[in-house]
């Protein structure tokens, strides 16, 4: 196969080795509260949270605390479960932490299905009170096509249930906002081929000014989680909300 295809292929899905096969390459670290600022990264459907490793050492490099979590599924890493199971499980992992480690609030950053988990938590099981910022990267904020071509292949049919346009959950949280005092910033491209841009894309009420996208080019979907430009906007994100000011906790 030439070198430039597999190259594609590993932008849109992610390298096979690394992501899929590897032996679990985060450390884990409990150091949290020696840092001003604590980002939780969550991954996408049927990938594993080594596709957060270059993100997680740039951000650490540039002094951020960071905590990622292995999601349920095969061989409890592949973050197959449905939506509201996994983000009630978020909820409480976060708490828990919280209290071990004595951080207040937390910006996350959601890939792909991880975004859509992260809105469930921040709307129906206490992050409302605990996020600070919310950024995704190719997520399917209504649904993706692509999870319909997906459900004959994998006997998961609940989660990916949920990924799909006008599901129950999709239009569950498209009925229930994200609070004012939490930015939501879609970032996405128009070369992702599994999560198409317009399914990314946020359509914000006109009073909905805490909800924004920014378009990455040329960029595949899971070389959203690593490539340097997306990360550039991922800081700009972080930095913008570790600097303002929180209007409110609504829980």
């Amino acid at each position: 196969m030439p070198r430039r295809l597999v190259g594609r292929i590993r932008d849109q899905l992610g390298s096979v080795r690394r992501v899929y096969l590897g032996r679990d390459l985060v450390n884990r670290r409990d150091d949290f509260a020696d840092y001003p600022e604590v980002v939780l990264l969550l991954h996408g459907f049927f990938q594993t949270r080594n596709i957060w490793d270059v993100m997680e050492d740039r951000l650490r490099f540039d002094g951020y605390g960071v905590m990622s979590f292995n999601l349920a599924g095969p061989l409890w890493r592949f973050n197959t479960e449905p939506v509201d199971r996994t983000a009630r499980l978020i909820g409480q992992k976060v708490e828990a932490l919280a209290a071990e480690h004595g951080f207040e609030r937390v910006h996350v950053i959601g890939h792909s299905k991880g975004g859509l988990i992260a809105r469930r938590y921040i709307q129906r099981y206490g992050g409302a009170r605990r996020v600070k910022s919310l950024t995704t990267l190719g997520t399917p904020h209504h649904g993706t096509p692509t999870a319909a071509l997906a459900l004959p292949v994998f006997a998961v049919g609940t989660s990916l249930r949920d990924l799909l346009p006008r599901s129950a959950l999709i239009r569950e949280l498209h009925d229930e906002r994200v609070p004012r005092h939490i930015p939501l910033t879609s970032i996405y491209s128009r070369t992702d081929i599994i999560c198409p841009w317009w399914c990314s894309v946020l359509r914000p009420a006109p009073d909905e000014e805490h909800l924004s996208n920014i378009e990455v080019p040329g960029v595949g979907h899971s070389e959203l989680a690593w490539h340097p430009g997306v990360y550039r906007e991922v800081r700009r994100c972080l930095d913008l909300a570790s600097d303002a000011t929180p209007e409110g906790t609504a829980g």
